[in-house]
């Protein structure tokens, strides 16, 4: 398990689509047209997941 990393790179993809995955969820969530709630899980199942691995995966330099 010691070869699991992040890059700078790696890490740096990573928080750009957190964060573009997290705006479409707050979006999907405030406006609420029909079918929401499964694009809600669309994007909110991704950022989930990589806000985990931000938060757990070590970033290697």
């Amino acid at each position: 398990m010691n070869d699991f990393y992040l890059t700078p790179l790696t890490g740096s993809i990573l928080v750009f689509l957190v964060v573009v995955c997290g705006h479409r969820f707050r979006k999907a969530w405030k406006e609420q047209y029909p079918g929401w709630q499964k694009r809600a899980w669309m994007y909110g199942v991704p950022a989930l997941v990589g806000l985990f691995m931000l938060g757990f995966v070590p970033l290697e330099f």
